[in-house]
């Protein structure tokens, strides 16, 4: 059992990332905290308790985190995710609350108030990373209780939120680089593989004909992906509709079918075009890099290449049709 904790900008895609991480038989969901990214902090944490309540995982506490990045003003992805964050689907309030102390309290909780014995937290973001930045800047220890950060973001290649910079580094990218640069072993699960991991439209189909409420939100939440970006060229199947941050936490639960190299990496923060770039360096020859003026960068993260999408696909599937475990 792998025990895992959540920071999440609830939109559609962090919404299925929910629903698996509660459904796994092998991840145990101990909480989530939430961030302003895909839309304001607020609503973030009503959609989360909306997704968590859909999943029959009412015991997971929730906690409301950082309103805006640490420098730049809050920017949102309505345009993606609809202007709830939750591609409108008018889904009733949650009766839960979110708790009453701050995000980075409750993380600091949840991975260092365990037994000695106990298996170190995997820590998963899915959202820009403000929340991470200010917890390992105030409880820098808390490194040595994480087995490692699967990342949601950033990218080897192109991006989304602009040309080079990908939507959750670009929306912090102070946040990112204290992240990448953190004492932990971090997996980058960038915009190189992001898109590949898909569900067919006979899955998502299943998902919403399911009479279970978990999988009935999987459903229509993917069948939103259809509609808003199945014809996308980067989609890994054709007209598949992608899992978005919820491929991220299927590589926790089967890590066999993502294919890392580690890498040297860093975040560009000057303003301009590039601003938000992970800068992934590929080279192999220092000396050369070094007679250019440009040494290799010495920040390593496990950068994401390759993964099975249609596994995940199929694992996100069964795993979400499974029943619920926790009442």
């Amino acid at each position: 059992m792998t025990d895992i904790v959540l920071d999440v900008d609830t939109g559609v895609d962090d919404a299925l990332a929910i629903l698996f991480a509660a459904r796994h038989p092998g991840l145990n969901l101990l909480g989530v905290s939430c961030v302003a990214g895909n839309t304001n902090v607020d609503q973030v944490v009503r959609n989360t308790l909306k997704v968590l309540d859909a999943a029959g995982a009412a015991q997971v506490p929730v906690a409301r985190g950082a309103s805006r990045p640490l420098l730049e003003p809050n920017r949102d992805a309505a345009h993606v995710h609809g202007r709830d964050g939750m591609a409108d689907l008018g889904l009733p309030e949650s009766d839960r609350k979110p708790t009453e102390v701050h995000a980075i309290e409750l993380l600091r909780s949840l991975i260092m108030g365990r037994a000695d014995n106990a298996e170190p937290v995997t820590l998963v973001s899915l959202a820009p990373m403000t929340n991470l930045a200010l917890l390992l800047r105030a409880y820098p220890e808390v490194t040595s209780k994480l087995a490692k950060i699967m990342v949601m973001g950033g990218s080897a290649g192109t991006g989304n939120a602009t040309a080079v910079a990908e939507f959750n580094v670009w929306h912090d990218p102070e946040a990112a680089a204290i992240v990448f640069g953190c004492d932990a072993p971090v997996t980058m699960y960038g915009l190189d593989v992001f898109y590949r991991a898909t569900a067919s439209t006979a899955q998502v189909a299943t998902l919403a004909a399911s009479a279970d409420p978990g999988a009935v939100l999987a459903g229509r939440l993917l069948e939103h992906a259809l509609r808003t970006s199945g014809g996308d060229h980067r989609i890994g199947r054709a007209g598949g509709a992608h899992l978005g941050d919820a491929g991220a936490v299927c590589a926790v639960a089967e890590p066999e079918h993502l294919r890392t190299e580690l890498l040297p990496l860093q975040v560009e923060l000057a303003s301009g075009l590039t601003r938000g770039q992970t800068v992934v360096d590929r080279r192999s020859l220092a000396g050369d890099a070094e007679h250019h003026g440009h040494p290799l960068l010495t920040e390593r993260v496990n950068v994401a290449l390759d993964i099975d999408g249609d596994r995940y696909g199929q694992l996100f599937t069964e795993t979400v049709l499974a029943p619920v475990r926790h009442a």
